[in-house]
C-alpha cells in the first residue's frame, strides 16, 4: 500500500511540476496595467502640531520611490529639513551602485519655520515599476494653513492640477530598476497623460473589453474565468468541494450537481461584490487586495491550508460544536446548502490574492467604466467560468473524484505541494528577493526529493518511470540554479542567472555597434520626419539617461545583429526625454505614455501600429515577435 501511495504521488508531482513550470514561466510574461502616478504614489498630509506637516506616501506593490530624489519648497515660506527615514537598499543596475528606496508607504514630517497663514508646499519625487517602466521626476503641491501663522490648521492638494512633471535640472537624475515589460493597454483619451500605457502589444482582449458592448465584456470575463479555472490558483478548490461532497454520504447526479452549484453560488456572490465595489470605489480597490498585510494573511492561510494535506494536524471543529452545528444546520430548511454556500465564498476569498495579477487588471479595467451593473456581471461572469471544472465534478456524481485510498494520500500531498507554490507566489511581491528565490529553491528541492529521480525501479524502462526522473531531474535542477541566483545577486526567480548572464553580454555586447537614430525633441519634429520618411515604416524609442531598461534595449536588443538586420530599412528616430523639458512632456503625452521606455511603429502611411506598441524592455526574441506585428 504505501509503495502504491508513493508511486501515485511522484506520478502526480511529475506532471504537476512539468505543468506548473509552463505556467509558472506565462506569468512572468503576465499583463499587468501599470498604474498611474497619482495611484502608484498617493500623497497626503495633515497638520503636525501648529508648526509642521506629517506627509504620508501609499506606495502601491510592485513600486518604489527613491530616497534621495525628495525635495520640498515653499515660495512664499521656508521649510525645515525633513527627516527621511532609512530606506529598503537596492542594487542600482545602471549606475553600479547601492540606493535606499521605500516601498508600501512613507510618513515624513516636515517642519514650516515661516510662513503666511496659506503657502503652496512644492513636494517633488520620482519612483519606479519593477516591471521596468520609470516615472519622470513628479511635483505635487499642497496648499498648507497652519494654526501656527495664523491658518486654519488645514493641508489639501492644490486645486488647480496638484501635480506636475518636475524639471530635471532642479532633481537629480533616478534610477529605475525593473528587468522586463509587461503588457498594459492604454486607458482613458487620447489627450489623456495619465492613461496607462504598457509594454508588449495591446491585445485582442483588450480591444474587445473596450468595444463598449455589454454582452461581449461579460463574456470575455466568462472565457477568462475558465481560463484562470486551470491555473495552480484555482486547482486546490478541488479537493475542498471533493470532500464535501464526498462527506455527504451517498451521492446522485442530481445532489453532487447541486452542491456544486451552490458551492459555486457562494464563490461568484464573492467576486460580484468585489466587481460592485470596483464599479463605485474606483481604482484604489485593485491597489487593496495588493496591500502587504492582505498578501500576508492569505499566505499564511494557504500554509496553515497546506500542513492539514500532509496530515500535520486536522482541520476538524470540535466533535460538541461540530455535532450541534450540523443539528441545527439539518433543521434549517437548506441548512446544508448554506454551508456548501458559505464554504464556496470563504474559498473565493482565499483564492483571490493569489488570481491578484488577472483580478486586479479586470477591478482596474472595470472600475474605469464607473459602471456598477458591467462590473458586477462581468466578475459574476469570471466566477462562473472558474466553476466549470467545479460543476463538471459534481455532475459526476463521483466518477472523477479520487477513490479513497493510497490515491486519495497522494491526492493530498500532491495539493499540499501546490498550495505552499501558491502561498509563496502570493507572498512574493512583499519579500526580499533572496528569500523568494530561497523559497522557491527549498520547495524544488522537496519535490525532488519526493520523486526519488536517482532511485533504482525493477521497471525502469516505463514511460511514467522515465516521466518521473525526467522532472525529479529538472526540479533538482531548478533548485539548485535558485540557490546560483541568490549567491549571485538575482532578483526573478524566472531569471535566477540573469546577473551571470549579463555579465557576458555586457562583455560581448560592447564590440557591437549599435543602432543609428535621429534625435526628435518635440511633436513638430517628430511629426516632420514622420512626413519627410518617404514611405519608410518609422520606429520611434522613448529614452532617458536615468532608465535601466531603456539601457537594457540599447545593450541586449538593438544591439543584436538579427534585429539591425530587421530594421535595416526602418527610420529610426529616437526621443530623449531626460531633461524633461516641456517638449519631452509633450512626446509622452502625445502616446499616453508615463516614462520610458517606449516603442511606437508607425507604417508607410505615418499611421501608428497600435498592436505593436510597446513598454518596457524585451529580450531580442520577443521585440522579433513585436517587430513581426509591425511588418518588419
Amino acid at each position: 500500500m504505501l509503495l502504491t501511495h508513493q508511486s501515485h504521488l511522484r506520478s502526480l508531482l511529475a506532471v504537476a511540476l512539468m505543468a506548473f513550470t509552463a505556467l509558472f514561466s506565462s506569468f512572468g510574461v503576465a499583463a499587468a496595467d501599470f498604474l498611474e502616478p497619482e495611484q502608484a504614489f498617493k500623497l497626503s498630509g495633515v497638520p503636525e502640531g501648529d508648526k509642521a506637516v506629517r506627509l504620508r506616501f501609499d506606495i502601491a506593490p510592485g513600486y518604489y520611490l527613491y530616497r534621495d530624489k525628495f525635495q520640498f519648497a515653499a515660495a512664499a515660506g521656508t521649510l525645515g529639513e525633513a527627516a527621511l527615514p532609512k530606506g529598503r537598499v537596492k542594487f542600482d543596475a545602471n549606475f553600479q551602485k547601492e540606493v535606499e528606496t521605500y516601498r508600501d508607504s512613507l510618513e515624513v514630517v516636515l517642519p514650516v519655520t515661516q510662513a503666511g497663514a496659506k503657502i503652496d508646499v512644492d513636494v517633488t519625487l520620482q519612483g519606479c515599476a519593477d516591471a521596468g517602466l520609470c516615472y519622470p521626476p513628479l511635483t505635487r503641491t499642497l496648499v498648507v494653513s497652519l494654526a501656527g501663522y495664523g491658518g486654519n490648521q488645514t493641508v489639501a492638494s492644490k486645486a488647480e492640477g496638484g501635480e506636475k512633471a518636475a524639471d530635471q535640472s532642479s532633481t537629480s537624475s533616478a534610477a529605475p530598476g525593473g528587468i522586463s515589460g509587461v503588457l498594459a493597454g492604454a486607458t482613458g483619451a487620447q489627450n489623456d497623460a495619465g492613461a496607462a500605457a504598457g509594454s508588449g502589444s495591446l491585445s485582442d482582449v483588450e480591444r474587445v473589453l473596450r468595444s463598449g458592448s455589454w454582452w461581449t465584456t461579460v463574456g470575455a470575463f466568462w472565457v477568462m474565468g475558465l481560463l484562470l479555472a486551470f491555473t495552480p490558483c484555482v486547482l486546490p478548490m478541488l479537493p475542498i468541494l471533493s470532500s464535501i461532497i464526498a462527506g455527504g454520504g451517498p451521492v446522485s447526479r442530481k445532489r453532487g450537481f447541486a452542491m456544486a452549484f451552490a458551492y459555486s453560488l457562494g464563490m461568484s456572490l464573492v467576486y460580484t461584490a468585489l466587481g460592485v465595489a470596483a464599479g463605485l470605489a474606483g481604482e484604489g480597490l485593485a491597489a487593496a487586495l495588493q496591500k502587504p498585510g492582505v498578501l500576508a494573511a492569505f499566505g499564511l492561510l494557504l500554509v496553515l491550508l497546506s500542513l492539514s494535506m500532509f496530515d500535520v494536524y486536522e482541520l476538524r471543529l470540535p466533535s460538541g460544536l461540530a455535532t450541534r452545528l450540523d443539528g441545527a444546520s439539518r433543521r434549517l430548511p437548506g441548512g446544508q446548502w448554506l454551508g456548501v454556500f458559505l464554504m464556496g465564498g470563504l474559498s473565493a476569498l482565499i483564492v483571490s490574492p493569489c488570481v491578484t495579477g488577472p483580478l486586479a487588471g479586470a477591478l482596474v479595467f472595470l472600475s474605469q467604466t464607473r459602471d456598477v451593473t458591467l462590473a458586477g456581471s462581468a466578475l459574476f461572469a469570471l466566477a462562473w467560468g472558474m466553476s466549470v471544472p467545479l460543476l463538471l465534478l459534481g455532475a459526476s456524481a463521483g466518477t472523477l473524484l479520487p477513490r479513497s485510498g493510497a490515491w486519495m494520500h497522494a491526492v493530498k500531498r500532491f495539493f499540499g505541494l501546490l498550495l505552499l507554490a501558491v502561498a509563496l507566489w502570493i507572498v512574493q511581491p512583499i519579500l526580499p528577493s533572496a528569500l523568494v528565490l530561497m523559497g522557491w529553491s527549498a520547495l524544488l528541492l522537496v519535490v525532488a526529493f519526493m520523486l526519488r529521480p536517482f532511485d533504482a525501479h525493477p521497471h525502469s524502462s516505463t514511460p511514467r518511470l522515465w516521466l518521473q526522473r525526467a522532472a525529479g531531474v529538472a526540479a533538482l535542477t531548478m533548485g539548485v540554479l535558485q540557490l546560483v541566483g541568490v549567491a549571485s545577486g538575482a532578483t526573478d526567480p524566472l531569471q535566477p542567472l540573469h546577473r551571470l548572464a549579463r555579465a557576458g553580454v555586457d562583455s560581448a555586447s560592447a564590440h557591437r555597434a549599435g543602432l543609428k537614430f535621429q534625435p526628435v525633441r518635440s511633436v513638430a519634429e517628430l511629426d516632420q520626419a514622420i512626413a519627410a520618411s518617404g514611405g519608410k515604416s518609422v520606429m520611434l524609442d522613448f529614452y532617458a539617461d536615468w532608465c535601466v531598461s531603456c539601457k537594457e534595449m540599447e545593450r541586449f536588443t538593438f544591439s543584436e545583429p538579427a534585429i539591425q538586420a530587421r530594421l535595416a530599412s526602418t527610420l529610426l528616430l529616437k526621443a530623449d526625454v531626460t531633461a524633461n523639458s516641456d517638449d519631452d512632456k509633450a512626446l509622452l503625452k502625445r502616446f499616453q505614455l508615463f516614462g520610458p521606455p517606449g516603442t511606437i511603429f508607425f507604417n508607410g502611411s505615418g499611421e501608428e501600429v497600435r498592436s505593436a506598441r510597446l513598454v518596457g524592455y524585451q529580450s531580442p526574441e520577443d521585440f522579433s515577435e513585436t517587430l513581426k506585428k509591425a511588418g518588419l
